[in-house]
């Protein structure tokens, strides 16, 4: 997520009463979270764990919990809760705008674009030229869609992100300040659900066609000309290249990588990154062949079983 315009390091202090380490005019472009971080951003780390990791990756603003010694070329926001503060920045630069009209005013619909009755659109949403947008879609704040596009009845564009951090007492949630991207030819079933972005884009590729109640979860980015198909759930900060088949009840989970042409059989569990080129199957989900000889070996079990009985 990018600001409006560049912010200094001091402004940002202040804007959450933090300490900081590092010049005062230090220049912040925005903030995003650790997998999608840019030169410019601020990351936030609350854990140990991840400190080295987000002290050397690519943002110039590390949000942290701890002093630690400053790396060349970046600053520090020294906070008590990074979570907490991180959801200040976005809540500032982002803030929830209310709609008071189906069809917001911001909104920019292209030429010969179908709107069926009962749409919600939000503000600032983009829609080009040639799409069909059926009855009872909603799309929130900020969606870009391209040209060409159909979305079925019932389907919600641009709700928050499920991300939460367990506290004690309470689930604290994470703020959603992304969008979401359709890029051109794109079709979307009914009742689908996918999420805005944390901190970037959800994006969905050109000529990729999703059937009916998918989900697919915050900042996944979804390449060319794939099959997805229905009831398919799709975790958070998921990379799908281009020409990947999914069939129905495949649910991925979060940060995994598709490779090309995969092609993912109905009701496998994905855990891991998978191999482009290759037809997967199960839980865990496995090359087919290998797969299928597991299944066949595990159906000669009880005449394995009997025979022992026998000796």
């Amino acid at each position: 997520m990018k600001f409006p315009q560049p912010q200094s390091l001091k402004q940002i202090s202040q804007l959450i009463h933090a300490e900081f380490v590092g010049q005062p005019d230090f220049e912040i472009l925005g903030i995003n979270e650790i997998h999608v971080v840019e030169h410019g951003d601020i990351v936030f780390v609350d854990h140990p764990k991840y400190y080295d990791k987000a002290l050397k990756s690519k943002a110039s603003v590390v949000l942290i919990n701890k002093k630690v010694d400053c790396p060349e070329g970046k600053a520090l926001l020294i906070s008590e809760d990074p979570f907490t503060d991180f959801n200040k920045i976005t809540a500032h630069f982002t803030p929830f705008e209310a709609s008071s009209q189906s069809i917001s005013n911001s909104a920019k619909i292209g030429e010969n674009t179908i709107i069926q009755p009962n749409v919600f659109i939000g503000n600032h949403v983009k829609i080009g030229q040639n799409c069909i947008i059926h009855s009872n879609v909603s799309i929130y704040d900020g969606v870009e869609i391209g040209n060409n596009v159909q979305i079925h009845a019932g389907t919600v564009l641009g709700a928050d992100a499920f991300y939460y951090k367990n506290r004690p007492n309470r689930h604290d949630k994470l703020l959603s300040g992304g969008s979401i991207t359709i890029e051109d030819g794109v079709e979307i079933g009914a009742l689908c659900s996918i999420d805005k972005g944390v901190s970037g884009m959800t994006t969905i590729g050109a000529g990729t066609k999703i059937d009916n109640h998918v989900q697919i979860g915050h900042d996944t980015v979804i390449g060319k000309k794939c099959l997805i198909a229905s009831q398919t759930g799709i975790a958070g900060c998921v990379v799908i290249e281009d020409e990947v088949t999914i069939w129905g009840q495949v649910g991925i989970a979060s940060g995994l990588k598709i490779g090309r042409k995969a092609i993912i059989y109905a009701q496998s569990g994905i855990s891991k990154n998978l191999k482009a080129d290759t037809t997967y199957f199960g839980t865990p989900a496995d090359d087919i062949k290998k797969k299928y000889k597991e299944l066949a070996y595990i159906n000669r079990i009880p005449d394995i079983i009997q025979k022992l009985k026998n000796l």
